[in-house]
């Protein structure tokens, strides 16, 4: 089956600057792929390209099995996007704005304002000007005109900036329903790992322009360390107590007992009774999951993350 998305070593080089390198990503029809990374970890980037807002240095872009092309208006008919700001007219209002939209789109149904004013729950903003709405009201005018003509592909910036938290559940829902039940194809950037991951379907990883990781939502959470924490007021005896049973563990930083072993992780009694028997009893026994955050960090190499 042939991506839906796809970049061939994409790179967008400024100068010595390797904004984006040699990025190869595939979305399939119906997939949601959330494209994490941190501010200038090169999202935008690559979206403008998919766009056609700027040209590769090197690489290709397809959309729909095409090569991007900015000047061919016909490619972008199915394509709804947000990129960086939701630009608006700002002395018009919600429905003036969408109004031209639909027009520019030569879109015959003059229902579609109403249906995605609706949609994006802007009935009580509809004639009030762009430029007065709140952040999270300009984001879902945004999202609005990127939905106004039922695209097959969604191409989203940080949409949920502005948003609060019932806002951020709303277009996860929205997302999930429009790819579920109408096979259209999502690529969304973040740098919120946690959000992405509950309803993306595949999660890729950007850091310094490079693609450092990439895999399902699923693989991702079984990728994440898990260890079993111990702690005792004698540590030195119990590391060698564990040590002299087989049980390899190291102690860290925050002089806590880390053990990786899969088997004392998933019989965290059997360890307990070891070293009551020996006269350690443990003031802390607990497994401990590497959460999102902190895998997304480890990935990147940064601090608060750990190779």
């Amino acid at each position: 089956m042939q991506p839906v998305i796809q970049t061939e070593k994409i790179s967008k080089h400024y100068g010595r600057l390797k904004a984006v390198d040699n990025v190869s990503i595939n979305v399939q029809k119906g997939e949601i792929y959330g494209f994490l990374g941190l501010n200038g970890a090169g999202k935008t980037t690559t979206i403008r390209m998919l766009l056609g807002m700027i040209s590769p240095t090197s690489g290709n872009a397809f959309l729909n099995c095409k090569k991007v092309n900015a000047g061919n208006p016909q490619m972008w008919r199915n394509v709804g996007y947000l990129v960086e700001v939701p630009y608006s007219y700002p002395d018009l209002t919600v429905r003036e704005n969408l109004e031209i939209v639909r027009r520019l789109r030569f879109i015959d149904d003059v229902k579609s304002v109403n249906n995605v004013i609706s949609l994006l729950k802007l009935n009580a903003y509809e004639e009030v000007k762009a430029k007065n709405l709140s952040l999270g009201n300009s984001q879902r005018l945004g999202l609005a005109k990127a939905l106004i003509h039922n695209p097959d592909i969604l191409i989203l910036d940080e949409p949920a900036n502005g948003l609060d938290p019932a806002g951020i559940v709303e277009i996860r829902e929205l997302l999930k329903d429009l790819a579920g039940n109408e096979g259209v194809t999502v690529f969304i950037s973040s740098h919120i790992l946690g959000e992405i991951s509950r309803f993306a379907t595949r999660i890729g990883i950007i850091h310094d322009g490079k693609l450092v990781h990439e895999s399902s939502v699923d693989e991702m959470v079984n990728l994440r360390k898990v260890s079993l924490h111990i702690q005792t007021h004698d540590m030195e005896s119990t590391a060698k107590k564990l040590g002299e049973n087989g049980i390899p563990s190291n102690i860290t930083d925050e002089g806590i007992i880390e053990i990786r072993d899969p088997d004392a992780i998933s019989k965290p009694e059997k360890i307990a009774t070891l070293l009551v028997q020996s006269g350690l009893p443990p003031c802390l026994l607990k497994v401990e999951e590497e959460d999102l955050e902190a895998f997304f960090l480890r990935v990147i190499n940064m601090k608060g993350g750990e190779k």
